[in-house]
């Protein structure tokens, strides 16, 4: 997992082949495919790993706010996130090669553990109690995934990556205020 990691955001999903992991992690080739089928398995493996690193600060910041402000937590979660995508690992293989190497449907179903998951629950925790509109659940938890997704690699590209902080926040701002009750 530690040489896939670090050869797949060094070199991309494409720039690495099993030899080069196998001789990375000084293992046998057999012992790749003992616990990976392939190497989009151990991509994936990756994937979601780096996936759930990324979503502990996210929830972190989610769940600091008070219950009332779903503004405010995802305000904070976004930037969590943001911050997150400064790595330049995570940017490659979560958000650059991820859908690509596992087609959208895996590439979902693996953030459905974590940060998708969490957005959903939070969305309609807050139609629950009243503090966010009612709305279909799943599409708008995409659409805010789909946010910042894209904020994050404005952002992780941008030469003024504070001016590019600073005008993400402020086309999202009104977008989470709109969707308050």
């Amino acid at each position: 997992m530690r040489a896939g990691r670090k050869l797949f955001a060094e070199h991309g999903f494409a720039g690495v082949g099993t030899d080069t992991i196998v001789r990375e992690a000084d293992v046998s080739r057999g012992a790749l495919y003992h616990h990976f089928s392939d190497k989009t398995g151990l991509f994936a493996a990756v994937l979601e790993e780096l996936e759930g690193e990324a979503a502990r600060p996210v929830a972190e910041a989610a769940f600091a706010a008070p219950e009332a402000d779903f503004a405010g937590g995802m305000t904070r979660a976004l930037l969590a996130w943001l911050d997150a995508c400064e790595q330049p690992e995570l940017q490659r293989i979560l958000l650059i090669d991820g859908p690509s190497v596992l087609g959208w449907a895996r590439w979902r179903a693996i953030c459905q553990n974590h940060i998708l998951g969490m957005i959903e629950g939070v969305l309609a925790q807050g139609m629950a109690d009243g503090t966010v509109r009612d709305l279909p659940v799943k599409p708008l938890a995409h659409a805010l995934l789909a946010l910042a997704d894209e904020a994050a690699l404005l952002v992780s590209t941008a030469e003024d990556k504070s001016a590019a902080r600073r005008d993400v926040l402020a086309v999202v701002a009104p977008f989470l205020e709109a969707l308050k009750q």
